[in-house]
């Protein structure tokens, strides 16, 4: 695996993130009401967020990219702000955990579908 192709495929990862963050906030407002959306958005934000920590920390062991001080502390704290934030949307906004954690999955599918388009089309060697 080269550099370059790394890169095109964290590039898909991320649109497809994305993409299925929006489709999911799509069907979970279509099924159960906008609250319930906005919570899955909420979680697909933060998975996003984790996403690009855990690239942000694949990067500096890597070497490709050298992390600043605050870059550093965010990657070393990535999961007490992940569950700070959880308890923020859970408890105190009020929104339903199931959906929060379903819009948490969203770089997990974006990552399936990853993994299948690289079976798909890519060239076998």
């Amino acid at each position: 695996m080269t550099a370059e192709f790394t890169e095109r495929a964290l590039r898909r990862i991320r649109l497809l993130t994305i993409a299925v963050g929006l489709v999911g906030v799509a069907w979970i407002w279509f099924k159960q009401g906008a609250k319930p959306a906005a919570g899955f958005l909420m979680g697909a934000t933060l998975s996003m967020l984790n996403l690009e920590g855990i690239s942000m920390l694949v990067h500096a062991i890597g070497g490709s990219r050298k992390p600043g001080p605050v870059a550093g502390l965010l990657i070393a704290l990535r999961y007490v702000l992940i569950g700070v934030a959880l308890y923020v949307i859970v408890m105190i906004l009020g929104f339903t955990p199931i959906v929060v954690l379903a819009g948490l999955l969203a770089s997990f599918g974006a990552v399936t579908l990853e993994i299948l388009y690289e079976l798909i089309f890519s060239p076998h060697e």
